[in-house]
């Protein structure tokens, strides 16, 4: 057994199979704790390992990756203290002022985000904030649509992992900028929703400068021995806290520099 590994390879794929069918058919499990309290965050990448392996299995394809909890209020909101990563497949993505149904997810809420695409392969265990600067062809805006699988949206950590982050859509958007054009520390972002401003916050909310989470996520990576490829898209984390949406909401993110983002939910 790996070390940091409590379940056995059976469990892991006991786990993947309900995590996989809650995202599938969008209905809502109890965190994977209450029945493994002994479950590790290495357990948690196990079965997201699990998970994608399934993802790619049926036809999806990698596209990239996520980081999620990087900012303080991400996890305050969520009861965390460590950031975690997760993979992103084409079929999650959305096209900018798309309609995105609601009907296949549990409980969606949007949040703000930069996104790096890549032009370098990136490599840890030693992945530095200037190494992905110098990595990165290019950054835009982004907001995704995370949904935790997880009853009443309570988590924790491994089950979290496990549950790929949360992730379930993504939007880009805006206006691709190269990263040297602008200060990535200190961008604006303001979240409209139906016309109301519910959240605002600056990039420096995200470990101090969004290429840090890229390089935490790298590094992270590298302990799975993984890399992360040239040509990836990348998130690097809410800005802001996660909104809460339904059909019928209409969502628009305006970024400092980066111009921004609308998408609306239906049912």
């Amino acid at each position: 057994m790996n070390p940091g590994l409590n379940l056995t390879r059976e469990d892991i794929v006991r786990l993947c199979e309900r995590v996989d069918g809650a995202q599938r058919r969008a209905y809502a499990i109890p965190k994977l704790t209450d029945e493994y309290p002994a479950m590790t965050i290495a357990d948690g990448y196990a079965v997201q390992a699990e998970l994608r392996r399934r993802y790619l299995s049926r036809g999806s394809r990698l596209v990239g990756w996520k980081a999620g909890l990087t900012s303080r209020a991400k996890m305050l909101q969520m009861g965390v203290h460590v950031p975690s990563i997760g993979f992103l497949t084409d079929d999650m993505y959305r096209p900018e002022n798309s309609a995105i149904s609601t009907s296949d997810l549990v409980h969606p809420r949007a949040e703000c985000e930069v996104a790096f695409v890549t032009k370098k392969t990136l490599k840890g265990p030693h992945c530095t904030r200037q190494d992905v600067l110098d990595a990165t062809d290019y950054v835009l805006p982004a907001v995704e649509i995370i949904d935790s699988r997880f009853s009443g949206f309570k988590f924790d950590l491994p089950s979290v992992v496990a549950d790929n982050g949360s992730s379930a859509r993504y939007v880009a958007g805006g206006r691709a900028r190269y990263p040297a054009e602008i200060d990535l520390r200190t961008l604006g972002v303001v979240m409209e929703k139906n016309g109301e401003i519910v959240a605002m916050g600056a990039s420096a909310a995200v470990l101090g400068h969004p290429a840090e989470a890229i390089a935490m996520l790298v590094n992270i990576l590298a302990e799975q021995g993984e890399e992360l490829a040239a040509g990836s898209f990348v998130m690097s984390g809410g800005i802001t806290e996660a909104i809460p949406v339904k059909a019928g909401d209409c969502i628009i993110a305006r970024y400092q520099e980066l111009g921004s983002v609308s998408i609306r939910f239906v049912e």
